[in-house]
């Protein structure tokens, strides 16, 4: 890649590449950036395109859309999902933490709450206009929602122990909350338009992290109730579950995506040192079982909205990455993460 220009002419050196990238960015009035793709062979333009942003903080978003939408020229499998938000919470000191987006390299960040302890941040929609978190500023932990362009705040709902807001229905209008008002993690489903309340787990110990499947028809869950963190499955309007995980005995986190799972799994059990975590692939009728990492300690899988990609948290020696996963090549990506501990994240 090199500066862009009038000319289509390609040097000799170069004629044997298939495709070569012309760009030029300027940022003296806000970020403007113009790429151009040629046939290496002929100099033959395919592609061509202008973008444009106020200021210069989002550069790093205006390649990360001219990628995608090169890719996309070249009928390439689609990555549209490296033009989205992270969001993420990160402690700053104890009892205290923000609420930060990023793009997938973390190389643009941005914090959008802090004071206080505001912790589990999700979004709201798909287009990424809001998001819920829990705030703990209260005397019980309550759940709000954050426009985060207009910065405005809606109070959604409290609870007495815990609220947790794991996953939103496809339409917005429900979302699966982990609440303890009784002592004990049970997880729910809020109607945001009427208000009402459905308890869909009913056990005496610990079900937490709930998260549609089966076209919303049933929940995944991690919960204790064989004595260690493993994940289970229900109907939501029946009182059969059934475990869904037969790896490992720590399994503390989960992602659902139709009927595919990914679950960090804990693979060795250390008292004073730090233990390896290893994410995998599963499905809701446990056809078949893959590992999408092999060392380190791997926490906070999360799906793309398509279900193609896994986000991944990993933790090797002193190094923190932020890792991606293809689940159609197995082929992934890793990008340092150098801040302070991050609490939840999604996209």
């Amino acid at each position: 890649m090199w500066g862009i220009s009038q000319s289509n002419s390609i040097p000799s050196a170069l004629k044997n590449k298939e495709y070569i990238l012309k760009y030029n960015l300027t940022q003296s009035n806000g970020s403007k950036l113009v790429v151009r793709l040629l046939q290496a062979n002929t100099g033959k333009q395919v592609f061509k395109k202008d973008y444009a942003i106020p200021g210069t903080a989002k550069v790093a978003f205006l390649f990360h859309k001219a990628v995608s939408d090169i890719n996309n020229v070249l009928k390439y499998p689609d990555i549209s999902w490296i033009s989205r938000y992270i969001v993420y919470a990160t402690y700053t000191s104890p009892g205290r933490s923000e609420i930060r987006l990023s793009d997938y390299t973390f190389s643009y960040r941005k914090t959008i709450m802090k004071g206080g302890l505001n912790l589990f941040p999700k979004w709201a929609d798909s287009k990424q206009r809001s998001i819920y978190y829990t705030s703990y500023r209260e005397t019980k932990p309550t759940l709000y929602k954050l426009n985060i362009y207009s910065g405005a705040k809606t109070k959604i709902i409290s609870s007495e122990g815990m609220m947790v807001c794991s996953d939103v229905s496809a339409d917005g209008r429900k979302l699966l909350l982990t609440m303890a008002p009784n002592g004990q993690a049970d997880i729910y489903e809020l109607n945001l338009a009427t208000g009402a309340k459905t308890r869909i787990t009913k056990f005496s110990g610990i079900d937490v992290n709930g998260r549609y499947g089966n076209n919303e028809q049933s929940i995944v869950f991690v919960s204790n109730r064989l004595g260690y963190a493993n994940v289970f499955k229900k109907a939501i309007h029946s009182s059969a579950t059934s475990k869904v995980v037969y790896h490992g005995r720590n399994n503390n986190a989960c992602d659902a995506n139709g009927n595919r799972i990914v679950y960090s799994s804990r693979e060795s059990k250390s008292s004073f040192g730090d233990n390896r975590f290893n994410i995998y692939v599963t499905s809701l009728n446990n056809s078949s079982t893959r590992p999408i990492t092999t060392t380190g300690s791997n926490q906070f899988p999360r799906f793309s909205g398509d279900g193609s990609i896994v986000l991944f948290l990993k933790q090797q020696g002193n190094r923190t990455s932020i890792g991606y996963t293809n689940l159609h090549s197995f082929q992934s990506l890793l990008f340092p993460f150098n801040g302070k501990k991050i609490q939840s994240i999604d996209w």
